[in-house]
């Protein structure tokens, strides 16, 4: 098993990791949980894969995803946009709630977004475990290295039981909403802890 951090940068040094996180981002967000986003090619895709993100695939010597992240800094700009959870704040993503954080959210270079965070059903449960260890260690050390000492995101409200066990330490910064499939809640992660 490998942990590949893709940018756009490096994404010519990979062959096709990049198009088949994204192929098994569609499979998923588009088939397994039957959530209504945009795809091309069969890709799921959206307007915060940008160049300012970082993708993480957790895959096999031969590039097939078990896993995966998208990272995003809050002080990204692509037209109207910015990130995901300010969005859908401001009004602008009609399939999540503006109410779904307590505060308004943050604008800084040291908190970074985590979003599109998948593993398929398909990953054998023999290897479940060691693939969420690579998951939450690539995700760490990934956003530690682009200066992050926060990371925000928008996860299962059960969240309490897992995040302990992952080695996280988090808090709420938002209600738990039922959101398409299921309970959600917002959550910011502290990586202070995780500083080299």
């Amino acid at each position: 098993m490998q942990t590949t951090v893709l940018s756009f940068e490096n994404l010519h040094n990979h062959g096709e990791l990049f198009a088949n996180l994204f192929r098994a981002r569609r499979q998923s967000f588009i088939v397994e949980k039957r959530w209504d986003l945009p795809e091309a090619l069969g890709m799921e895709y959206d307007q915060y894969d940008t160049p300012a993100s970082r993708w993480i695939a957790i895959h096999d010597e031969g590039g097939q995803v078990y896993a995966g992240i998208r990272l995003t800094p809050t002080t990204a700009r692509c037209g109207i946009y910015s990130y995901m959870i300010r969005d859908a704040q401001r009004g602008l993503l009609g399939s999540l709630p503006t109410d779904l954080l307590y505060e308004e959210a943050p604008v800084d270079p040291q908190i970074w977004e985590c979003t599109r965070v998948f593993v398929l059903n398909s990953t054998p449960q023999s290897i479940r475990r060691r693939v969420h260890a690579y998951m939450v260690d690539a995700m760490v050390r990934s956003a530690r290295d682009q200066g992050a000492t926060q990371l925000v995101a928008i996860t299962p409200a059960n969240w309490p039981r897992w995040y302990g066990r992952c080695g996280l330490t988090a808090k709420a910064i938002g209600p738990v909403m039922f959101i398409d499939d299921g309970d959600y809640q917002c959550v910011q992660i502290d990586l202070t802890e995780k500083m080299h």
